[in-house]
């Protein structure tokens, strides 16, 4: 699932979407107000998780935006702000939920996943499965055919994110912007690398090959001789 944190004080920031990543969400992190208005406008999440005090557009105003605009995502305010009044306002102008500063990751993290549940027809999965390859999402490990895989962290939100985007074609930019949250250049070969070495780990041994490369573009996670059989 795809977060939204918007968040002006680096720390904090930085915090949440380190957090959220680990545990295993995909998080943008916008770091003033207009950054996370337009973001939340235009790319589709599952919830926003947005500071009230911004410096430029505070986190009324982007929210009465979303609900003007019949956007109905979740929004989970973060402020210092704690005085009932305020929390009211906030809930009243459309958000779901409120959390006061400072806070424990542990309560963030439950806010989350009980908005996530709340929002959506189905449950936040605990599995992801293709073919004989199964990761167990609260407990970040992976097997196949039963076998489990020794994989890195890094490995593991590689694979979870090939996995969520099944027979979907990922461009390395994009692998390297939502794993590795850097630019992806043309010199570097880090996701050409990683990727060696996560198939070794998944694929070796293996007469379907699960992680495929669609050459120029990018890679893919899919068992198309699967489908086929059985179609």
């Amino acid at each position: 699932m795809k977060l939204l944190v918007v968040e002006d004080e680096p720390k904090t920031g930085e915090y949440v979407q380190r957090g959220l990543t680990e545990a295993g969400f995909v998080v943008d992190l916008a770091k003033n107000g207009l950054d996370g208005y337009h973001l939340a406008m235009t790319e589709p999440y599952d919830l926003v998780i947005l500071d009230v005090m911004l410096p430029d557009v505070d986190g009324w105003r982007i929210v009465q935006s979303l609900r003007d605009a019949q956007k109905t995502v979740p929004v989970l305010f973060l402020t210092a702000r704690d005085s009932v009044s305020d929390r009211v306002k906030g809930l009243e102008m459309g958000a779901d939920d409120y959390l006061v500063k400072p806070f424990a990751f542990s309560e963030l993290l439950a806010r989350v996943r009980t908005l996530l549940r709340r929002g959506s027809s189905v449950l936040l999965q605990d599995r992801l499965t293709v073919a004989d390859l199964v990761l167990d999402l609260p407990r970040r490990t992976a097997s196949r055919g039963g076998r489990k895989l020794a994989l890195t962290s890094k490995e593991f939100a590689l694979l979870e994110f090939l996995a969520r985007r099944r027979g979907e074609v990922l461009p390395r930019s994009l692998i390297a912007s939502q794993i590795w949250d850097i630019n992806f250049s043309s010199d570097t070969n880090v996701i050409d690398v990683a990727i060696r070495r996560l198939r070794a780990k998944v694929d070796d041994g293996f007469d379907l090959k699960l992680i495929l490369t669609v050459r120029g573009v990018g890679y893919i996670l899919d068992a198309p001789e699967l489908a086929e059989s059985s179609a």
